[in-house]
C-alpha cells in the first residue's frame, strides 16, 4: 500500500526497530513498524522521525502493525527542528490530531490541516503563536463534529447577553444559563478563527486567548472524552 503520511510519533522498539504512529489522508491513524531503522546503514536514514511528511510504502500482514517497506520525503520541515519552541508547538499539534482522531476513519481535511500547520511553524514559528494554535484546534473540532455553538445560547437558544461558555451544553450560554465567563473578545476570536484560513488567525489579548483555550478544552473533554495538552503561549 502506498500512502502519504505525517509521522505523529516514533518509539524505539527492540534493538534496531521503531514503532511509528502516522496520520494519513485515506486511512486515518495507522501504526507501523520500521525494521532495522536504527542501524547505521538503514536505507530509511533519519526520515522516519516525528513531523516528517512522507510517501510511505506499507505491507499489511497478520499483525495490527503495518510494515514500512519504503519511504520518500515530501517535506521534512527542517527549520522547525532548529527551534525548541517550534518543535514543542509541532509536537502539540500532532498530539491533538492523535488524540482527537485516534481511528482509521479517513479525514483528508484533517491531514491537510496538519500539513498546513506544520508548514506555518516551519516557515515562521512566530506566526504559529497562541492564536494560531487555538485556531488550529477549533478547526479540528469542526472536522470532528464538535464545533461549539457560537451564534446563540447552547442551552436555551437566546441570541443576546451571551456572556458565558459551557462545554457540557456545547457552546456559548446566556446570563441566565450560567457557564464560566467568556468575554466578547474571546467569543469574537472563536467566531473569526473558525471562519478564516489557518494562516490568518485573528489577534486577541492573552486574557481572551486563555478563555478561548478553556472553552476548547471543555468542549473536547465533554464531547470527545480526551484532554489536550495546553497550547504554547508566547
Amino acid at each position: 500500500m502506498k500512502t502519504e503520511a505525517v509521522v505523529l510519533r516514533s518509539l524505539r522498539f527492540g534493538e534496531a526497530d521503531r514503532i511509528l504512529h502516522v496520520y494519513t489522508p485515506r486511512r486515518g491513524k495507522i501504526g507501523a513498524i520500521a525494521k532495522g531503522v536504527r542501524r547505521a546503514r538503514s536505507r530509511f536514514g533519519g526520515r522516519l522521525e516525528p513531523f516528517f511528511r512522507l510517501e510511505l510504502m506499507l505491507h499489511e500482514g497478520r499483525s495490527e502493525l503495518l510494515t514500512v517497506t519504503g519511504a520518500q520525503t515530501i517535506d521534512g520541515f527542517p527549520r522547525l527542528r532548529e527551534d525548541a519552541t517550534a518543535l514543542d508547538t509541532a509536537a502539540r499539534a500532532c498530539d491533538a490530531v492523535s488524540r482527537l482522531f485516534d481511528t482509521s476513519e479517513p479525514h483528508p481535511n484533517v491531514y491537510n490541516l496538519l500539513c498546513n500547520e506544520l508548514a506555518l511553524i516551519d516557515a515562521d514559528a512566530r506566526r504559529a503563536g497562541h492564536a494560531n494554535q487555538l485556531a488550529f484546534r477549533l478547526k479540528l473540532l469542526l472536522a470532528a463534529g464538535f464545533a461549539p455553538q457560537l451564534t446563540s445560547c447552547a442551552s436555551c437558544g437566546e441570541r443576546d447577553h451571551l456572556s458565558g461558555f459551557s462545554g457540557a451544553a456545547g457552546g456559548v450560554v446566556c446570563d441566565a444559563c450560567g457557564g464560566f465567563a467568556l468575554s466578547g473578545e474571546a467569543h469574537g476570536f472563536m467566531v473569526e478563527a473558525l471562519g478564516r484560513p489557518l494562516a490568518q488567525a485573528p489577534a486577541a489579548s492573552p486574557r481572551a486567548l486563555r478563555q478561548a483555550e478553556r472553552a476548547i478544552a471543555d468542549t473536547v473533554e465533554h464531547h470527545a472524552g480526551v484532554r489536550l495538552r495546553e497550547a504554547v503561549a508566547r
